[in-house]
């Protein structure tokens, strides 16, 4: 997954001694593969399990389903409820800056899911949406990248006017902050740690009562971190009423968002506290939301 690497010369002090650490060690095992398969004829290449793994995983969260990588995105698929617990990704304002392609709007189920995804015939005549989790306009740089963000495995049941309302204005709320950080790393996932609001379709795909999104912004000398908490509904309230730690969000959900990006001080810092200050909303998508997205 090559497109995820990124410059980590920002990163937090501490951190990035430790990614490259482990690139360090990545390179020296990989240096004694090759000498011990070239003098001695054996093959040490590791069996294919279906699973792979990357120096990137430092940034994941922890994980109760399938872990999948795509392009540039990673999920974890949860069977029970037919869609991801969660989403992962970098995004970069170099990559928010390149021309868009065409939005496809081709739904197909991904057939990486061991198990077998939700179809989009789950969500005919449900009255959900097939709401992204990683929004198609995040990939929009990369046709391909774009295209994955269609499988049914980055689906999830959402009220029409929150998809087209309060979730719309958080999405590009992100990108805002993506172009003005320069780079988030970005969680994103329904709660499932709550009863659901029902059932859709054949595959029983769960209906979330709410979702979530943490934002990281690791870049000195303003390093920071922010979670929302959103009901799967129409909202008139201002997104900022929305507001969580990470630490909030991981006790609501039971996810370790960051466990192996940060140094333990900083980590507790930055996901114990957030600063609505250092996020500027939008007074304009929000007038826009309630004039005009709400009732669409």
């Amino acid at each position: 997954m090559a497109k995820l690497r990124t410059n980590h010369a920002r990163q937090a002090k501490g951190s990035s001694g430790m990614i490259v650490k482990v690139g360090l060690f990545g390179a020296i095992i990989g240096g004694l593969y090759f000498v011990f398969n070239y003098f001695t004829g054996a093959d040490l290449t590791p069996p294919d399990t279906g699973e792979t793994y990357h120096a990137e995983s430092y940034y994941l969260p922890s994980s109760t389903g399938q872990v999948i990588e795509y392009r540039d995105y990673v999920i974890s698929y949860n069977e029970d409820h037919e869609q991801a617990e969660w989403v992962a990704y970098i995004l970069t304002r170099e990559n928010l800056e390149k021309p868009w392609n065409k939005r496809s709007d081709n739904f197909m189920p991904d057939s990486r899911v061991k198990t077998g995804s939700a179809t989009p015939n789950d969500y005919r005549g449900s009255g959900y949406d097939r709401g992204h989790l990683v929004p198609a306009a995040d990939m929009a740089y990369d046709a391909a990248a774009m295209e994955e963000t269609f499988l049914m495995s980055n689906i999830s049941p959402q009220s029409r006017n929150f998809n087209k309302g309060i979730w719309r204005e958080l999405e590009e709320l992100t990108r805002d902050w993506a172009k003005k950080f320069d780079e988030l790393y970005v969680v994103t996932g329904p709660v499932l740690s709550q009863e659901p609001k029902g059932y859709i379709g054949e595959n029983e795909v769960s209906v979330p009562t709410a979702y979530f999104k943490v934002l990281l912004d690791l870049a000195e000398p303003e390093q920071k971190g922010i979670g929302f908490i959103i009901p799967n509904q129409v909202s008139f309230e201002p997104l900022y009423d929305f507001v969580a730690s990470i630490d909030q969000v991981e006790e609501l959900t039971g996810i370790d968002f960051y466990p192996d990006l940060m140094p333990k001080e900083l980590e507790q810092q930055l996901e114990g506290n957030y600063n609505l200050d250092l996020w500027q909303f939008s007074k304009q998508k929000y007038d826009k939301r309630i004039e005009q997205w709400n009732k669409e």
